[in-house]
């Protein structure tokens, strides 16, 4: 590659949950003399309706990837999202032609970029690699898509640790910080913002089970009020929409990124179990009850507060996330501008010197 030519970066995003993150990366590539920016919506996006969030952040749409249908749900159903996902990745991926494929997490969206990227002899980096949280089959995934890579962008010092641990190279990880910092200190409070967020995924349960633990969380938060937004497309994501029914309640089914930051900066507290509570929510200073074993073996900053998944100890949780005094907290993930600094290195990478073809280094 001559320093005239632009390195194409190809983004995959796949959910609102990664689009938030990979917001600031994105805008970065965008706006990088030396790169050239193309995006690939994909899977929940198509499903959920939130490729809107993508079109209207005006950073471009170059191709959709169709995955998940809507209606099918399940472990079964997944696996034939993935198959699907890795086809229209890599035709995808053929029309773009890529230097460098960039995808963030441990979804199967991700997966599918990273499975075809790697088989296609196409350079990927991994944003948020070496995390830890069980999830459905987040931890697999997410370690999964780590030995795929080439290049990696942990969020926090104890995640590079792990990525080294696991045999990668550590010329290629570059701690930078997580993109979710970014711009985070000019966030406005939303003035109407509820007492609480809750946001609350399947586990991968029965129907039957996560709509026991949804009710729970609903019983031990009726007293404020809340914002309830819809979960995930992981199994079990039935039963929670119908303990929100039978409630008599109603999700909020799309609230672009910026606006849940704001509403977010402006609440009282977030309950559930999604990463925005360990990440979004520790550098917000909000507290979060975690319910539940999704996010088992994440960093947990100061304001988080786990509890099972009984009304009971979720109330207690509550109870006690609301007395924390997180003025003087600290959170792992760094400062402002880590999509810059992506996008930075990325520029600067000779990828001449990063080889594709991997040997695990112990």
């Amino acid at each position: 590659m001559t320093s005239k030519k632009k390195k194409r970066i190809a983004v995959v995003t796949g959910s609102r949950s990664d689009f938030g993150l990979l917001e600031p990366v994105m805008r970065a590539i965008s706006k990088h003399k030396q790169l050239d920016l193309r995006v690939i919506v994909a899977g929940l996006h198509l499903v959920m309706g939130t490729d809107r969030d993508v079109a209207e952040a005006g950073v471009g749409i170059d191709t959709l990837v169709p995955m998940q249908r809507p209606g099918e749900s399940g472990r079964s159903a997944d696996v034939t999202a993935l198959g699907v996902g890795v086809v229209g990745m890599g035709a995808a991926f053929e029309r773009l032609s890529p230097d460098v494929v960039v995808v963030l997490g441990d979804r199967i969206e991700a997966l599918a970029g990273a499975l075809a990227a790697q088989v296609g002899g196409i350079h990927l980096a991994h944003l948020h690699g070496g995390d830890r949280a069980e999830g459905v089959a987040d931890e697999s995934m997410r370690h999964a898509i780590t030995k795929l890579a080439h290049l990696h962008f942990p969020g926090c010092a104890s995640s590079k640790r792990r990525l080294v641990r696991m045999g990668e190279d550590p010329r290629f990880i570059y701690s930078l910080g997580s993109p979710a910092v970014d711009g985070m200190t000019k966030i406005q409070p939303d003035p109407d913002a509820p007492d609480l967020v809750i946001v609350q995924h399947p586990i991968g349960g029965n129907d039957r089970d996560e709509e026991k633990w949804m009710t729970a969380t609903l019983r031990a938060t009726q007293r404020y009020t809340r914002i309830i937004l819809a979960p995930n497309h992981d199994p079990g994501h039935e039963g929670i929409r119908h303990a929100v029914n039978k409630a008599g309640l109603s999700f909020t089914v799309h609230l672009p990124h910026k606006k849940f930051r704001t509403v977010l900066a402006g609440c009282r507290a977030i309950v559930g179990n999604s990463s925005s509570g360990l990440i979004e929510a520790a550098v917000l200073k909000k507290p979060c009850v975690n319910v539940g074993p999704r996010q088992n073996g994440r960093e947990k900053p100061r304001n988080v507060i786990d509890c099972d998944n009984s009304e009971k100890s979720i109330r207690a949780a509550l109870d006690r996330a609301l007395s924390l005094k997180l003025a003087r907290m600290t959170h792992p993930y760094g400062q402002d501008g880590a999509g810059k600094h992506i996008a930075g290195k990325l520029a600067s990478i000779n990828l001449a010197s990063v080889p594709l073809r991997k040997r695990n280094r112990y």
